[in-house]
Order: C-alpha cells, then sequence, then structure tokens
C-alpha cells in the first residue's frame, strides 16, 4: 500500500442494477469504459444497498451509518426516536465530504444529491447540483438547470428536460435534449475540470452522481435506437403471489403506471434502460480520459457503484424499495493502481456504508462508523462480514421490512401480515423457490439475526418482545404517482382538460429553430 494519500474519486449511478455491465458477463450491453474500470480493479460482485431507494442509500453512504441511525428507511426521513440527537450530523458524525475536508482533502460533489431539504449543506468545498426534478423557487437553485436555460433558452420551454415523468415513467422515450447537453454530460464535463484543478497542492476526494439510468428511461439519439428490443432477454419471473408477497411491488407497479407495461414493452424499456447505461458509459469514458492523461492516473483511487437497482420486470415488479436482487445489489468496482490488484472479482458481502471507511482508511485516518474497512480487509488485517442486515420503511410500520443476506441465504421478513422468503442463492440465484417451510433450521438462524439487528433504538420498534412485530395483512388503496415540474407550479393534470389552456400563450414558448 502507498504511503502518500491517493486522491479519490467515487462515481455513483442511479438505480443501475448489478448485472448490467458486460464485462461482467452481461452479453447483451456495450459498455467499454464500465469493463476498463473492471479490468483496473476490483470486483465486488457481493454488494447491497441495505436501504434501496434513493434517499435513504444517499444518507448511507454520506454518513457511513446504517438507517437505524440515519432514520431514513424511505424517500422521507423519519424522527428520530427518544435518546438520538434531532440533527443528522450530530448522530451520525460529519458528514463524508466534511470529513474528508478536515483531513486535507480538497473536495468536489457534481450531480444528483436528493437531499432533505434539497439544499441541504453537505460539506464540499465545491458544490454542482444536477437533481432529476426542481423545487421552487423555480430551476435556479439547480446548476444544471439553470445553465441549461441560461445557455441554451431554446430549451428552457421543456418542464422535464431528463424526459417526462408521472404516466410516462416507464414508457420508452428520446431525450429532448441532444446527448452533449444531457444532464449527465454537463455532469461529466464539470468532472474533467475538477479533476484537471492543478491549482491546489490538496490530494482531491470528488464525488460525482449521475441521475441516470433513473427513470424516465430517455437516452439522446443515437444512445435511444442502440439496442434492438427483441434482442434483450426475458425478465425472471416466479409465480405472480409469490413474487408479490411483499405488497410493496404491487403497490408500486400501479403508483407509477406499470400495470400498463405488456410483456413486449418489458423488452422495449430494458433496450431503452441500456441506453441509457451506455450513454453515461459513455461520460464515464471521458472522465477515465482525463484521469489517465494526468500525471500519476495509478495513484487516484475510483469506486464506482449505485445506490440501488431495478426491477425492471423481473418477479413481475418494477422499482426499487424491496429486497430481491435486481432491486437491492449494486454494482462495485474498486480501483486503485497503486495500491490494489487489477482484474479481479471477490464474493465479500459489502454495504454501501463501507464507503465511508473505505475513503477515510485511503486518506489515512479510518473512520468505519458502521461499516467494515474493506481496504484492509483486501490486505487480510481483518475479516470480511458473515452476514448483512437491511431494512425498508420505519421499524414498528406494518410496511416494515428486514433482510438478512449470507452468502448462500437471503432471508425476509414483512411485518404487513408476517410474510417470509427464504433463498438458496446458491442453488437458486434468480429467487424463484422460497424454502421458509424446507429449511426451516436456516430460517430460524436468520430469523434470529434480523431481531438482534433491530435490537438498537432506532430500530427497536420492529420488535413485540423477542420476536419481529407483524401486523394482520393490508393490501394499500392504490394510488398514483404525479411527477410534474413543481418549479413552475404543475403539480397533477387538471380536473378538465380545458383548464391546462388558461394562460396559454404559444408565442411565449421558445422553440428550436
Amino acid at each position: 500500500m502507498p504511503r502518500t494519500r491517493p486522491d479519490i474519486l467515487f462515481i455513483m449511478t442511479d438505480q443501475q442494477r448489478f448485472d448490467t455491465i458486460a464485462a461482467l458477463g452481461n452479453s447483451h450491453i456495450y459498455t467499454p469504459n464500465l469493463d476498463r474500470l473492471v479490468r483496473r480493479g476490483i470486483t465486488f460482485s457481493n454488494a447491497y444497498a441495505t436501504c434501496p431507494v434513493c434517499v435513504a442509500a444517499r444518507y448511507t453512504v454520506r454518513t457511513g451509518c446504517e438507517p437505524p441511525t440515519t432514520r431514513v428507511f424511505s424517500n422521507a426521513k423519519a424522527n428520530p426516536v427518544t435518546g438520538q440527537p434531532a440533527e443528522m450530523e450530530a448522530r451520525c458524525g460529519h458528514y463524508l465530504a466534511r470529513t474528508m475536508a478536515r483531513l486535507g482533502y480538497r473536495t468536489f460533489g457534481i450531480g444528483k444529491f436528493h437531499t432533505a431539504p434539497w439544499d441541504e449543506d453537505l460539506g464540499y468545498e465545491t458544490l454542482w447540483r444536477c437533481e432529476e426534478t426542481y423545487h421552487p423557487p423555480k430551476r435556479e437553485g439547480d446548476d444544471y438547470g439553470s445553465w441549461l436555460s441560461r445557455e441554451h433558452p431554446e430549451f428552457d420551454f421543456l418542464e422535464q428536460p431528463m424526459g417526462e415523468r408521472t404516466e410516462m415513467y416507464y414508457l420508452p422515450q428520446r431525450s429532448p435534449l441532444p446527448a452533449e447537453l444531457g444532464g449527465e454530460w454537463w455532469t461529466a464535463d464539470r468532472a474533467v475540470q475538477e479533476i484537471a484543478n492543478s491549482n491546489d497542492s490538496r490530494p482531491f476526494f470528488g464525488f460525482i452522481s449521475f441521475v441516470g439510468p433513473h427513470p424516465p428511461l430517455a437516452p439522446p439519439i443515437p444512445f435511444n435506437r442502440m439496442y434492438n428490443p427483441d434482442r434483450m432477454p426475458d425478465p425472471i419471473l416466479g409465480n405472480a403471489e409469490e413474487d408479490h408477497l411483499d405488497e410493496e411491488i404491487s403497490f408500486m407497479r400501479y403508483a407509477v403506471w406499470a400495470d400498463a407495461i405488456n410483456p413486449a414493452l418489458v423488452k422495449i424499456v430494458k433496450a431503452r434502460y441500456y441506453g441509457e447505461i451506455t450513454y453515461l458509459d459513455h461520460c464515464l469514458g471521458r472522465i477515465l480520459d482525463a484521469i489517465e492523461a494526468g500525471s500519476n492516473p495509478d495513484k487516484i483511487l475510483i469506486c464506482f457503484f449505485s445506490d440501488h437497482g431495478d426491477l425492471l420486470g423481473d418477479h413481475h415488479g418494477w422499482q426499487k424499495q424491496n429486497f430481491f436482487a435486481g432491486a437491492c445489489r449494486v454494482p462495485f468496482l474498486l480501483s486503485w493502481p497503486a495500491g490494489l490488484s487489477a482484474g479481479t472479482v471477490r464474493n465479500e458481502i459489502l454495504s454501501l456504508v463501507d464507503l465511508f471507511g473505505i475513503a477515510t482508511e485511503a486518506a489515512g485516518a479510518s473512520e468505519l462508523r458502521e461499516g467494515i474497512d474493506v481496504l484492509k480487509m483486501l490486505r487480510g488485517e481483518c475479516a470480511p462480514r458473515d452476514y448483512l442486515v437491511g431494512m425498508v420503511e420505519v421499524p414498528g410500520s406494518q410496511d416494515f421490512k428486514v433482510m438478512v443476506v449470507t452468502n448462500e441465504w437471503k432471508y425476509i421478513f414483512m411485518a404487513n401480515g408476517g410474510r417470509e422468503q427464504l433463498f438458496n442463492l446458491g442453488d437458486d440465484p434468480d429467487e424463484l423457490l422460497n424454502c421458509v417451510s424446507s429449511s426451516s433450521r436456516i430460517r430460524n438462524e436468520l430469523y434470529a439475526l434480523a431481531v438482534k439487528a433491530c435490537r438498537v433504538p432506532g430500530a427497536s420498534d420492529a420488535l413485540d418482545g423477542n420476536k419481529l412485530r407483524a401486523f394482520p395483512f393490508r393490501e394499500r388503496e392504490r394510488t398514483r404517482i404525479y411527477q410534474f415540474d413543481r418549479s413552475r407550479g404543475v403539480v397533477s393534470f387538471p380536473d378538465k382538460p380545458e383548464e391546462e389552456l388558461k394562460g396559454f400563450d404559444p408565442a411565449t414558448i421558445r422553440r428550436i429553430e
């Protein structure tokens, strides 16, 4: 291990499945630059988001703490429990960027951060925001949105420049912008600029956070037509009743209009999803080129990962916020030519919570918080974890779920109905055969670990004595999610179609000449 501190670059995508890299076995996708990263370092094939939803996963990364401590179990923050400080950094410690700055690093963050509140101070010296949606007042608070309006006013009429949402969430689209004006391209431009900054003698810690391939699936030309839907792999489908034991899956399927997706459309959607990933891969290549053009590229530690995945039709479902592999397993590539072996695959269980320790250990001041020291593990100086626990939704609520995963087994408990699933990951990697009844000893062992994991202040409400709290099963009322441009006062469909034309003046809309 080198004694000088490396530059450190974290690169995160949003909603990218673990199985979307060509070099790792997906023959249907083209990812030459992710393949470069695979060759440059170590692939962790068993990495998880312990709370697979955007906001929760991001707070895990920036705090180094799991949801019972952050109290973020979904896209909303839960209140701290008695005895926990009210403020996040008081509970968890300084955010990662602030911690790295205190260790003497120049820090910059670029892209989607999905904080609550949206403009929360994350501790970066330089921060460029490119969020997927805009907040009042208008879009001036978003660096990418304001840049697009200022530099390319011909596109200012677009309410959703990254693709239409709401009922179009999982309908294939093409970006309304050329590739070089998209949010991912803009993010890569800023990253190249920061990496090339030679006016600062300090090492840098950079966090690049791409919006894609999060829906809507709207890759720009020519990435929108790279993949023939007829050549896309079929989704993984089990028994529909078993697949939907987690009521969240059927609820979200309706909420995002995915109930309109037929088998043919599944493949079309996947083709656009792959197009989004290849667009991201192209932008990633520009960042890697900038690193390799530097004076000492082998000195830079790069970690590539995603916040969670997407069922993408697997198990008759869409979205995340569940514990099937497509939603909670993530790509996790770690490379540092000066300090780590290259072109290797490891199967130790990793969590997004481990990223905090990777950065601080590489910086020479290891601070693990609730993760493990991955770099020391790779040097044989500490043991890997035996199992990992994940949680979704607030403990003690009817929608709470807990997962325990080992290298061989995955157990899932759902408070809604006290439902359970147990999968033998070695024999059944697609998670199709529920072994709860046939493997009761394993079920009991993993159930006990789930109970143990809930015996902490932020999760103890999930317990009823020595058992996990269960509720009589109930199906939630089906509702649709509306996602319009709130920065322009658009929040829903009108009650009457004609209401949308009040005050409409085509002359005020800037059009592409």
